[in-house]
């Protein structure tokens, strides 16, 4: 049989795709997204907010955009807020969690999502490069998580709007189980987060808190664009993956939103995978 690998132009059927963005999984509840002035982060607040969530945008430099993402929600009927805080800063950090309690009464999930490249071969990678990228993406991880369990823990469970007090979702990468020769920072502070992720989600179960990860692969976003725009360029990416096509943002969202719902409440200190198969290690398929 002729293998075939022109698969790059499916999606889910168009009816599937509104009928997912409509359940209304979510009322009652208040989401904090970091890093959702664009990308990934965009596309998961979007999809908390159409789930019936309050949302807070976090940013650290694009208000505008931010603010766009935030008006999106409340086009969607959710009250939204967009905060500017850096999360590798401490103070910045529990003001924006402060700031979330003051307008919606707290928060009931965390997507920590903000995360930064900062690429160089490692003999030439500065510590400056190294920490800016431990610190965004792995200090600030820990930053916002314990800030969110703190919340947790004061308010405890809300029956009438989850059976969990509180669900954090890291979104990690491939590259927490995938080297990445060149992206050696990025790849460490990827790898650290799947095991605060499992140490956390251990620690807390017991107070009805879970935590989980979310691992993308290819996905389009503008920060990657350079990965996809060529057809050169996309013949290659695709050799990474077995699906034979790039990832949409809006499908890390739609996971998101069920993974904050109660239909995974059982689901606890678990990495999902969404990588069209690129953890498969495609180029072993004939024998390696």
């Amino acid at each position: 049989m002729e293998k075939r690998n022109d698969y790059a132009h499916l999606r889910l059927p168009e009816p599937v795709v509104p009928a997912l963005q409509t359940l209304v999984l979510l009322k009652g509840q208040t989401a904090l997204v970091t890093g959702a002035s664009s990308g990934i982060g965009r596309a998961i607040a979007v999809a908390l907010g159409r789930a019936g969530a309050n949302v807070v945008v976090n940013y650290s430099s694009k208000a505008g955009e931010a603010e766009a993402v935030a008006d999106e929600i409340r086009g969607s009927g959710q009250r939204a807020l967009a905060v500017k805080a850096d999360v590798a800063d401490e103070a910045q950090v529990q003001a924006m969690f402060a700031a979330a309690v003051r307008e919606f009464g707290t928060v009931d999930i965390l997507v920590s999502n903000a995360g930064i490249e900062k690429n160089a071969p490692f003999h030439e990678m500065t510590t400056a490069q190294w920490d800016r990228v431990l610190n965004v993406n792995l200090r600030g991880a820990f930053l916002c998580a314990r800030e969110a369990v703190r919340e947790f823990l004061r308010r405890g469970v809300r029956p009438e709007v989850s059976v969990a007090a509180g669900k954090i979702i890291f979104i990690s990468s491939v590259h927490e189980v995938i080297p990445w020769a060149g992206h050696v920072n990025y790849a460490a502070s990827k790898g650290g987060m799947m095991l605060l992720m499992k140490s956390l989600a251990q620690e807390v179960a017991e107070q009805r808190i879970r935590v989980n990860s979310i691992a993308p692969g290819a996905i389009r976003t503008p920060i990657n664009t350079a990965a996809w725009e060529t057809p050169q360029a996309h013949a290659e990416l695709m050799k990474l993956v077995p699906y034979k096509r790039i990832g949409e943002a809006e499908e890390i969202g739609r996971a998101a939103v069920w993974l904050a719902s109660d239909f995974t409440d059982y689901v606890v200190g678990t990495t999902l995978t969404i990588d069209g198969g690129m953890t498969l290690y495609p180029g072993f398929e004939a024998g390696g």
